[in-house]
């Protein structure tokens, strides 16, 4: 069953950290199967908070999502918004 990485923005302090970030993280995430369904772009926010960002990312199974995550690769991607941005991040397994 595929798995997801689901992270809500709630505010961005400094967009060239996120750049700089972005370009880190993607390679990390792609060793990993990983495919990005969703980087930003236009939405409504219809409950809770207003988030200036959402990104989807969909891994082949719940295992892969999480090695990715806890890679040294994404931890030094992750690493460069300490302090840059304020984020909801949570792995889901889904269909």
């Amino acid at each position: 069953m595929k798995a997801y990485w689901v992270c809500m923005y709630e505010k961005i302090n400094n967009a060239e950290k996120l750049k700089e970030y972005a370009l880190k993280a993607k390679p990390a995430v792609e060793k990993f199967s990983g495919k990005f369904l969703v980087r930003g772009g236009k939405n409504r926010t219809n409950d809770g908070i207003n988030s200036p960002r959402t990104v989807i990312v969909e891994f082949p199974n719940y295992n892969t999502a999480l090695e990715c995550y806890d890679s040294i690769e994404y931890q030094n991607a992750h690493d460069i918004l300490n302090g840059h941005a304020i984020r909801h991040h949570q792995i889901v397994e889904g269909n």
